[in-house]
């Protein structure tokens, strides 16, 4: 009976506060392992919704549940999104005046907050821990929960710090909730919390709604404009690799009548702060930075993610791309590839004094060119970087599933001969020194380890190393062979065994030339089914008119999902509003009859 109750009491809370019908894949698994006390760790992609799963939970406990976040931008977004929605949270960080810093402590203390956000170094001021232990502390969500590894793309040491605190609070249930994380960097974050035998839920990789094309890169500026000229109006972000190349990138855009700003390390933080609101408000559509921005943006409508340039991992291509289509709607990602940004990154590598940072770095990099010079469906490498088993062969929704260039090749041969070389090299390499072995080389390490007298020494002279590098990231994709995430140690596996036997042959792609595809493809529409856009646009604009009122981000009123589905449904009465997405009790009171009111005058 009380079990019931409680699924009621999501359910109700799910539609009541936030306007959804049902529950996303692994939210409800999440939020009832949070209330049953049991630490979670949840690898959702981006758009998947882990907001909710510490949400409802939070409204549902009775103490206080404190929310680790790295970036103040992230925290403001929430804590404006949830007041929106009638809920009571409160953040505590370097941004409050301290008047504001004393007034948000006192409700916090009153009782009535539900969720209080803070940056880790905020949670560690004396005063902060003093008030968090005269409170009921019911659960601690560690935000961004990546940032707690070495191993990871984002490394913050503070966050190794969080586990201290669990001694203040016994009775909180610790929920670590991250976008993107490889075995390695998932094991590093249950260590370092010390999370307690945790139920470990972890989303698919795959993001549904974008498309994913890469082209090489020769004229750069204009390929960008020719791609943006498909987008007019609507929200992007460009990624460069450099400050320079972001300022020039900007002034270029903005002769060619584009709306863009730049950001970067390099302005300061008052320029940074006023760029970021006009493009998460609306004012500006295109926001042409380097990494340092978005990592906290929460801006559902972006429609499209540029990389401009090659960027340093699989991983931060993943978070980066990420950003686009946070409301389920169809968005684009484009990446620009060129040999010389890889040799740019390469050069950089091998500044590092330290040869363990030198050896992940140079296998994040390999892999990303990898990527990008792939001929199969590009989820495939993309997804299985993160240790998914993705086998769809045709996605429907990258360029090489759309327009393939030339079908796979059998290349049981090569294969065969590559992993009998890792066998007789006794499975103790990596691909370099293995493709090494093959090619004949007389280095230092072949000679070394005399595997010049290895039977496939040479037996692979016939390709060059770039060819041999390309075959290898198809084998280890394809699970042909197996890779140490640290070393780059490669392996075998019943794949292995099967190909040498010869119950199975191998079918891939030679690499590519440079010349193919230099043009994007056509942008999609953002929405695969009919809609009035007249009225849409009439409803946007009444979204903006209320979000300047009010000082927050059009999204806060309603998503550009909820604007196409009143479109859709063109509701004539409340309580056929109520039924739409995204519209719970606060927004169905405060927005309701204005916005009946314009849909039912078109």
């Amino acid at each position: 009976m009380l079990l019931q109750t409680m699924n009621n009491n999501k359910l109700n809370i799910l539609k009541s506060v936030f306007g959804y019908k049902t529950f996303r894949p692994l939210q409800e698994a999440c939020i009832d392992a949070v209330l049953n006390k049991q630490d979670t760790m949840l690898i959702m992609p981006t758009g998947g919704g882990k907001s909710i799963c510490y949400q409802i939970p939070a409204l549902m406990m009775e103490g206080l549940t404190v929310v680790v976040s790295p970036l103040i931008s992230l925290m403001k977004d929430q804590v404006s999104q949830l007041k929106a929605l009638g809920v009571e949270a409160e953040l505590l960080n370097s941004s409050l005046t301290f008047e504001e810093y004393l007034s948000n402590k006192a409700r916090i203390i009153s009782g009535k907050t539900k969720l209080l956000f803070c940056a880790p170094e905020t949670l560690f001021k004396e005063d902060i821990l003093e008030m968090l232990s005269s409170l009921r502390v019911d659960c601690l969500t560690i935000d961004e929960a990546h940032c707690i590894s070495e191993w990871g793309h984002d490394f913050r040491p503070e966050y190794r710090r969080i586990k201290d605190v669990r001694q203040l609070f016994p009775h909180a249930v610790y929920l670590a909730v991250t976008a993107t994380a490889t075995r390695q960097v998932r094991q590093d974050i249950m260590t370092n919390l010390n999370l307690q035998s945790p139920v470990e839920l972890l989303a698919s990789f795959n993001r549904d709604n974008l498309f994913y094309e890469v082209i090489p890169k020769n004229r750069a500026t204009d390929q960008t404009v020719e791609f943006l000229n498909k987008f007019k109006g609507q929200s992007g972000i460009i990624y460069c690799f450099s400050r320079k190349q972001v300022d020039e990138l900007t002034k270029d855009l903005n002769y060619f009548g584009f709306k863009a700003l730049p950001y970067h390390a390099g302005l300061d933080d008052q320029t940074r702060q006023t760029n970021q609101e006009l493009f998460i408000r609306d004012d500006v559509p295109i926001m042409v930075a380097t990494i340092a921005f978005g990592m906290g943006i929460n801006k559902p409508n972006v429609r499209f993610v540029v990389h401009y340039d090659l960027p340093k991992n699989i991983e931060s291509y993943y978070q980066e791309t990420g950003r686009a289509g946070r409301d389920g709607l169809p968005s684009h990602c484009l990446l620009l590839f060129s040999a010389g940004d890889g040799a740019k990154i390469r050069y950089f590598i091998e500044q590092k004094t330290d040869p363990d940072q030198k050896r992940v770095a140079a296998n994040h990099l390999n892999t990303i060119i990898a990527y990008a010079q792939t001929r199969q469906c590009r989820r495939i490498p993309l997804i299985s970087y993160f240790g998914e088993n993705y086998k769809i062969q045709n996605c429907g929704l990258c360029d090489n599933c759309v327009n393939p260039v030339v079908a796979p090749v059998d290349l049981t041969v090569e294969a065969v001969k590559f992993l009998q070389c890792v066998s007789e090299t006794e499975e103790r390499f990596g691909a370099s020194h293995v493709i090494n072995v093959l090619r004949g080389s007389q280095s230092e390490k072949v000679l070394n380890y005399n595997h010049q007298d290895c039977r496939t020494f040479g037996a692979g002279k016939a390709l060059s190393i770039k060819e041999w590098q390309y075959l290898v990231q198809q084998f280890i994709v394809e699970g042909l062979l197996e890779k140490d995430e640290e070393y780059g140690v490669l392996s075998f596996n019943k794949n292995s065994y099967e190909l040498l036997s010869n119950k199975r042959p191998f079918k891939g792609h030679r690499l590519p030339a440079e010349t193919i595809l230099s043009k994007p493809s056509a942008s999609r529409d953002v929405s695969t089914e009919h809609y009035d856009k007249e009225l849409f646009e009439k409803l946007r604009a009444k979204r903006k008119q209320l979000a300047d009122q009010r000082g927050v981000p059009p999204y806060v009123i309603f998503s550009d999902k909820s604007l196409i589905d009143m479109c859709q449904r063109r509701p004539k009465t409340k309580a056929q509003f109520s039924q739409v997405f995204g519209v719970g009790e606060q927004k169905l009171e405060k927005f309701g009859d204005m916005f009946l009111r314009l849909i039912n005058s078109v």
